[in-house]
């Protein structure tokens, strides 16, 4: 066995900030988006990326590969989504195999009347807390933890 390079102090208060706030974030914001919308945090994040998606869908495994789930968990989501009308799934064209998850008007409408409330509780318990010198150190931080997660992983980057 080798040698446990273990965390300072300095690197112990650096990640317990990062993890309680992670926590506490995606808790406040889910908490919000659930009693104005009736929505989960994944499921607007799901709205949100198919929206920016090019033509509104995108392959399954693409969608759960840049929300960072399991397909499994991303199925679920989209099946309870299904059912609110939200999405639809279908067949891609190009690949007999592939699923596409596509957003529908009324995903569209809901994502629009979502987007005003949540974009607030972002920058309340988020956004405005932080300098921009903070946020950009953020940013830039973060970045390459997950570009070096998703490099192990796939041999690229997740965005």
């Amino acid at each position: 066995m080798g040698h446990t390079n273990w965390l300072n102090d300095e690197e112990m208060q650096a990640w317990i900030a990062f993890i309680s706030a992670a926590t506490l974030v995606d808790r406040e914001l889910d908490q919000q988006l659930k009693e104005d919308m009736g929505l989960s945090h994944l499921q607007y994040t799901i709205l949100m990326t198919l929206n920016r998606a090019e033509s509104g869908a995108l392959r399954m495994t693409e969608l759960a590969e840049r929300l960072i789930n399991s397909k499994s968990g991303l199925t679920y989501q989209i099946g309870q989504m299904e059912k609110a009308g939200l999405v639809t799934r279908r067949q891609c064209e190009w690949s007999k195999s592939g699923v596409l998850a596509e957003i529908t008007d009324e995903g569209r409408a809901t994502l629009e009347r979502a987007a005003p409330g949540h974009v607030e509780a972002v920058r309340e318990i988020f956004i405005d807390v932080l300098s921009p010198e903070e946020r950009k150190a953020m940013a830039d931080g973060l970045g390459r933890v997950r570009d070096r997660i998703a490099e192990r992983k796939q041999g690229g980057t997740c965005w």
